[in-house]
């Protein structure tokens, strides 16, 4: 049996890692480590001031959710989606999403249309600030609280870990200035569900994947040079 400051130490540890890897993936999700970008675990342990063992039990479990790729001698990298990748990325979501629309009505409350009009309007404002990072999260936000509606928590697990790998694909093939969804298909999805109108709700949600997949550029980008100390600067201070 470990002691208390043995079992303390423990939890210690595990919550520095969940901090780190939280810190990885929102730094992934919101366009501060580019697809393809190196993660040196070197670098990374500097950063963090944890042991390189440490980095690489966080690499391991991005890696297991299909955000970065671990290559023996090249170490680590984040997930460059290909053309058909993100295609098929895209294509699922609008599967599992519009099929579940069904659940998402008969659960909707007025307090729901609430809370996605707040998302909804916090992501406006964000495109209207040009603050890229806000839109993408406020955008991956309002599907994940939309589908959390039906109450099914293992597919609302999945459109999590989607619009995660979602993001790269708008990261690595989106326009310049692609941060997240068009806000004006997010009015209509909420005025869709408050009408209760499946058929055209999901219509509707199926048009905005088409639309979010027109937009995007079949076309390689430069690698960017990244300052690991700049980016995780105020999340290295935990």
């Amino acid at each position: 049996m470990k002691s208390d400051s043995g079992l303390e130490i423990a939890t210690e540890q595990q919550d520095k890692d969940e901090f780190i890897y939280q810190a990885l993936m929102s730094a992934m999700v919101e366009h501060q480590l580019p697809p393809g970008s190196k993660l040196p675990e070197e670098a990374l342990s500097a950063v963090f001031g944890v042991s390189r063992t440490g980095i690489r039990k966080v690499l391991q479990r991005l890696a297991a959710v299909h955000m970065i790729v671990l290559t023996p001698r090249r170490g680590a990298q984040v997930v460059l989606p290909s053309a058909e990748e993100a295609k098929e990325i895209l294509r699922t979501r609008s599967l599992i999403e519009c099929a579940n629309l069904p659940a998402v009505l008969e659960h909707c409350q007025s307090t729901h249309l609430v809370a996605l009009e707040r998302i909804n309007h916090a992501e406006q404002q964000a495109h209207k600030d040009r603050d890229g990072p806000a839109a993408i999260r406020f955008s991956a936000d309002f599907h994940i609280q939309l589908q959390a509606i039906s109450g099914n928590q293992v597919l609302t697990d999945m459109v999590t870990r989607l619009t995660q790998r979602s993001s790269l694909v708008i990261a690595a093939w989106g326009a310049p200035w692609q941060q997240g969804c068009r806000c004006d298909d997010h009015d209509r999805l909420i005025e869709l569900m408050r009408k209760k109108a499946l058929a055209p709700l999901t219509d509707a949600l199926q048009q905005h994947f088409s639309h979010i997949l027109d937009s995007l550029r079949f076309a390689p980008a430069s690698e960017a040079i990244l300052d690991f100390a700049k980016i995780f600067s105020v999340k290295g201070d935990k």
